[in-house]
Protein backbone atom coordinates (compact mmCIF):
# COMPACT_ATOMS: atom_id res chain seq x y z
CA UNK A 1 0.00 0.00 0.00
CA UNK A 2 1.22 3.40 -0.88
CA UNK A 3 2.13 5.58 1.82
CA UNK A 4 3.05 9.40 0.60
CA UNK A 5 6.38 9.94 2.22
CA UNK A 6 6.43 6.80 4.15
CA UNK A 7 7.83 3.54 3.40
CA UNK A 8 6.48 0.30 2.27
CA UNK A 9 5.23 -1.53 5.76
CA UNK A 10 6.04 1.71 8.11
CA UNK A 11 2.23 1.51 8.87
CA UNK A 12 2.22 -2.02 9.82
CA UNK A 13 4.80 -1.59 11.86
CA UNK A 14 3.49 1.13 14.15
CA UNK A 15 0.32 -1.08 14.16
CA UNK A 16 2.45 -4.13 15.54
CA UNK A 17 4.80 -1.51 18.19
CA UNK A 18 1.30 0.16 19.47
CA UNK A 19 -0.25 -3.90 20.15
CA UNK A 20 3.58 -4.52 22.04
CA UNK A 21 3.31 -1.67 23.85
CA UNK A 22 -0.28 -2.36 25.07
CA UNK A 23 0.47 -5.71 25.63
CA UNK A 24 3.65 -4.89 27.78
CA UNK A 25 1.27 -2.68 30.00
CA UNK A 26 -1.40 -5.07 30.47
CA UNK A 27 1.59 -7.96 31.43
CA UNK A 28 3.49 -5.49 34.17
CA UNK A 29 -0.59 -4.32 35.43
CA UNK A 30 -0.97 -7.83 35.81
CA UNK A 31 1.98 -8.45 38.21
CA UNK A 32 1.44 -5.99 40.60
CA UNK A 33 -1.49 -7.53 41.95
CA UNK A 34 0.71 -8.46 45.10
CA UNK A 35 -0.63 -11.72 47.51
CA UNK A 36 -4.09 -12.98 47.69
CA UNK A 37 -5.90 -12.89 50.72
CA UNK A 38 -6.80 -15.99 52.82
CA UNK A 39 -10.19 -14.65 53.77
CA UNK A 40 -12.75 -12.70 51.75
CA UNK A 41 -12.56 -8.88 52.88
CA UNK A 42 -16.45 -8.95 52.64
CA UNK A 43 -18.10 -11.78 54.52
CA UNK A 44 -14.37 -13.35 55.92
CA UNK A 45 -15.19 -16.86 54.37
CA UNK A 46 -12.17 -18.66 53.31
CA UNK A 47 -10.94 -18.02 49.86
CA UNK A 48 -10.21 -21.46 48.24
CA UNK A 49 -6.93 -22.22 47.10
CA UNK A 50 -7.11 -22.94 43.80
CA UNK A 51 -8.69 -19.18 43.01
CA UNK A 52 -6.26 -17.69 44.91
CA UNK A 53 -3.84 -19.27 42.54
CA UNK A 54 -5.94 -18.40 39.03
CA UNK A 55 -6.22 -14.88 40.30
CA UNK A 56 -3.32 -12.80 41.91
CA UNK A 57 -4.15 -10.53 44.62
CA UNK A 58 -7.63 -11.95 44.50
CA UNK A 59 -9.37 -10.11 47.84
CA UNK A 60 -12.96 -11.43 47.50
CA UNK A 61 -14.28 -15.40 47.31
CA UNK A 62 -16.84 -16.06 44.70
CA UNK A 63 -19.99 -15.25 46.03
CA UNK A 64 -19.18 -11.96 47.15
CA UNK A 65 -17.27 -10.93 43.74
CA UNK A 66 -20.88 -12.15 41.77
CA UNK A 67 -22.44 -9.57 43.97
CA UNK A 68 -20.17 -6.86 43.29
CA UNK A 69 -20.75 -8.09 39.47
CA UNK A 70 -24.17 -7.98 39.44
CA UNK A 71 -24.28 -4.49 41.49
CA UNK A 72 -22.14 -3.15 38.63
CA UNK A 73 -24.44 -4.36 35.71
CA UNK A 74 -27.64 -2.75 37.48
CA UNK A 75 -28.87 0.40 35.34
CA UNK A 76 -29.92 3.30 37.85
CA UNK A 77 -33.87 3.55 37.30
CA UNK A 78 -34.29 1.13 34.65
CA UNK A 79 -35.32 4.13 31.90
CA UNK A 80 -34.66 3.62 28.24
CA UNK A 81 -32.90 6.73 27.87
CA UNK A 82 -33.13 6.59 24.00
CA UNK A 83 -36.57 6.26 24.12
CA UNK A 84 -38.19 4.20 20.91
CA UNK A 85 -39.42 5.43 17.43
CA UNK A 86 -42.91 5.68 18.25
CA UNK A 87 -41.90 8.19 21.39
CA UNK A 88 -40.01 10.05 18.95
CA UNK A 89 -42.50 10.64 16.11
CA UNK A 90 -45.10 11.97 18.65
Amino acid sequence: MAGGWTRDGAVNEQIEASIQDELARLKARQGARGESRTHCVDCEEPIPERRRDAIPGVTLCVECQQDRDGRNRMRSGGINRRGSKDSQLK
